[in-house]
């Protein structure tokens, strides 16, 4: 149960929608104050400013995507928001982000891997 000063929210991170009742099965319970809810408005925002960024570098020719600086903001942006979705949510929100491993950026880049040369690409 919310306390006096946190209300029950719904997100659905792939909308971009924050909302009293629960509508879809991809949704995210949170409980957050007045002040909470604004700083979640505004990391969906900047993680949709970061999507439409990353939509309109997908077509430049020749960039690797892992090394994109646009690719790069939007992952930073996702992790920004699940992890305040992860610190203000109900035990069960929880135990759905922590199953998804999105926290954890990864330390491994593969670039050890067949196909790298000498190890990083030359395209960044």
């Amino acid at each position: 149960m919310p306390d006096g000063n946190r209300k029950r929210y719904f997100v659905a991170v792939n909308h971009g929608l924050i909302q009293e009742t629960r509508n879809d099965s991809n949704e995210y319970e949170v409980l957050l104050s007045g002040d909470e809810l604004t700083v979640l408005q505004d990391l969906l925002n900047e993680l949709s400013r970061g999507d439409d960024y990353a939509f309109r570098r997908a077509f430049v020719p020749y960039k690797s995507a892992d090394h994109d600086e646009a690719a790069e903001q939007f992952d930073d942006a996702t992790i920004r928001v699940f992890q305040y979705l992860h610190d203000h949510g109900t035990e069960e929100t929880r135990r759905q982000i922590e199953g998804l491993n999105v926290l954890q950026k990864l330390e491994h880049t593969g670039y050890e891997d067949e196909g790298y040369g000498e190890g990083s690409p030359t395209n960044k």
